[in-house]
């Protein structure tokens, strides 16, 4: 049970027939992202995951990382599998040329990352860091730097990290204690320790180069006194060579529930030799392209966990024989039959269906507004950046929670066998667990949503698209094929407006509201956001059968899951919102010292 197959006939749905990207691409000037070029791609990258990185998968997690003398050793086959990685040249694939990039566009990094994820997620987060890096210095770095560091990055011979967290510290950086003294010739001392580093240490590459928050002498306290520098475990020599090893090395590494493939690294810098990026003390706007990068990288390992949950639960589903169908026997030369005939188990595979296509589609979108503030207009890079920013934590904090629902509905579905280690499923549901704690918690996204994006803007950031969910209604709403979709958003439309409007309300009287509505209101905008895209493939996929082109069994597919998803999965949105208008009040009356007696 450890074969995945990436589905490429569904990302190309979403690619192509939903999200136009072939157009898409062309509007931008992106002439090289052809749409042979796009399913060359697909085909070789798929190749490359299905058939090096997956089997490597269940090998990560039984093995697990080994520490020694301060020196990681990745499991068998990490490393090579590495090494084909970076002479197929994918880590260079949407980079600036100038750097050694391949030019290519963002989303199609993006369409990469999923594949390798859903692969083997563990193996993916040593070249997915580094994407973070890499964008931290292209954006704020100086034309020195990315010489000297931006370079191997993109070519895959270094890779990145990013350090933040230490172990008094998790989210509050404000209180962090790492310090930078300045050195004689213009480098800074670093010193301190910092947790939770993934990829902070292995053996795969020949550098590691970090990225460091710390504080500087002079520094205000807060949030306000943070700089942010590049720390390299070896220092690079004038011809781009390592150098001597830099003041930097692993303790210990963390024991953890899943993940095992991938070195979270304890790292102690002892004095270490850093460069600063970008201007003093403004080291968390400039970590926050680093985030952002790494908080829809997080929303991708949702649905990575998602797709490989389903697809290994539905191929057990069709062939594990249980008891006989209630409407009678549909296999009747077997002992019983297959578990796919029964309501439950179809409820279970559809929920993860539902959640892997349309995490899919959220996550493309994302990935489109990304293309568009690299090379769109100035209006144009305006607009995807209002727009990423109201769906990046949405997509990080709902995809993950999705994610971990559907990787333990796909456990649910092998019963027992689920439970035992062979079958793979329990490590699907151990790995995803990470994804709704790191990159900012569930309740943080939820705080980020709608205290930051929606109130602080007064509802402008949510009025953007919610007019976009009005205008494809209006254009809709006499297609009879797609009246239940049409009725069921204006009205879900309308309702979230009102939702915010109440909670706003509230909270000028008593902020403890914004924090009681937060995560309520994150999950009810995240089933409104999935709505409006199954709205709009069921769309396609009724325009589609209705002209007679493509695959039709396809197309009745995606109209099936819409249905289901309409009418199974969007009614929670009822429950988040009775929560919501509940108040904060059931949560903070009782006394600390009266939780427990």
């Amino acid at each position: 049970m450890t074969d995945i197959k990436i589905p490429l006939r569904d990302m190309r749905f979403a690619m192509r027939e939903l999200l136009d990207w072939d157009q898409h691409y062309a509007s931008l000037g992106y002439e090289e992202a052809t749409p042979d070029l796009v399913d060359a791609i697909l085909e070789e990258g798929s190749k490359f995951c299905e058939n090096v990185l997956a089997p490597l998968n269940q090998i990560g997690d039984q093995q697990g990382c080994t520490w020694k003398d301060g020196e990681v050793t990745t499991p068998e086959g990490f490393k090579e599998a590495y090494q084909q990685f970076v002479e197929a040249g994918w880590p260079s694939l949407a980079h600036d040329p100038h750097h050694g990039g391949q030019g290519l566009p963002p989303s199609l990094g993006t369409v990469m990352s999923e594949m390798v994820g859903t692969a083997n997620w563990s193996w993916g987060m040593y070249p997915g860091l580094s994407h973070g890096a890499m964008n931290t210095l292209e954006a704020h770095g100086t034309d020195e730097q990315k010489d000297t560091y931006l370079t191997k990055l993109v070519e895959g011979t270094w890779t990145g990290t990013m350090c933040l967290t230490e172990p008094h510290c998790g989210t509050d950086l404000g209180i962090l204690r790492t310090k930078a003294e300045p050195n004689a010739d213009g480098s800074y001392a670093i010193s301190g320790t910092k947790i939770f580093i993934s990829a902070g240490e292995h053996d795969m590459a020949e550098n590691i180069v970090h990225i460091v928050l710390a504080r500087l002498p002079d520094a205000p306290a807060g949030t306000k006194g943070i700089s942010l520098f590049i720390v390299p475990k070896f220092l690079p020599n004038a011809d781009g060579s390592i150098g001597e090893r830099n003041g930097v090395a692993c303790g210990s590494l963390e024991h953890k529930m899943g993940i095992h493939g991938n070195a979270t690294a304890v790292l102690n810098f002892d004095g270490a030799k850093g460069y600063l990026i970008g201007p003093p003390n403004k080291g968390l706007n400039c970590m926050f392209t680093f985030m952002n990068t790494a908080r829809l990288g997080t929303a991708l390992q949702g649905l990575a966990h998602a797709e490989a949950g389903f697809q290994k639960s539905l191929a057990y589903a069709k062939d594990r024989l249980q008891m006989r169908s209630l409407s009678g026997p549909k296999n009747p030369d077997g002992a019983a039959d297959p578990i796919i005939v029964h309501p439950d188990v179809r409820r279970m595979l559809l929920t993860q269906k539902a959640f892997a296509e349309g995490g899919r589609m959220l996550i493309l979108l994302c990935a489109q507004q990304v293309d568009r503030l690299q090379k769109g207009s100035d209006e144009d890079k305006k607009e995807a950046d209002e727009l990423l920013a109201f769906l990046t934590p949405i997509a990080k904090a709902f995809l993950t929670e999705t994610g971990f629902e559907s990787a333990n509905l796909g456990m649910q579905c092998f019963g027992g066998h689920g439970y035992i280690a062979e079958w793979g499923m329990e490590q699907n549901v151990r790995d995803a667990r990470i994804s709704t704690i790191y990159e900012g918690t569930t309740g943080i996204q939820a705080l980020d949503l709608l205290g930051r994006k929606v109130l602080m803007t007064q509802g402008e950031s949510l009025r953007r698209f919610t007019k976009m969910v009005h205008k494809f209604c209006q254009a809709e709403i006499d297609t009879e094929a797609l009246a239940p979709y049409v009725t069921k958003l204006q009205e879900l439309n309308k309702q979230w407006g009102e939702l915010t409007m109440h909670v706003g309300a509230k909270a000028m009287e008593n902020p403890d509201e914004v924090g009681a509505a937060s995560v309520d209101y994150l999950m009810y905008s995240g089933y409104a956001v999935e709505a409006f895209l199954w709205a709009r493939a069921a769309k396609v996929a009724n325009d589609k059968l209705a002209a007679g082109e493509g695959e039709a069994e396809f197309y009745r597919a995606k109209l099936a899951t819409a249905r289901f998803y309409f009418d199974r999965i969007l009614p929670r949105t009822a429950t988040h919102a009775a929560a919501m208008q509940s108040g904060a009040d059931n949560l903070m009356e009782l006394d600390a010292e009266h939780f427990a007696f």
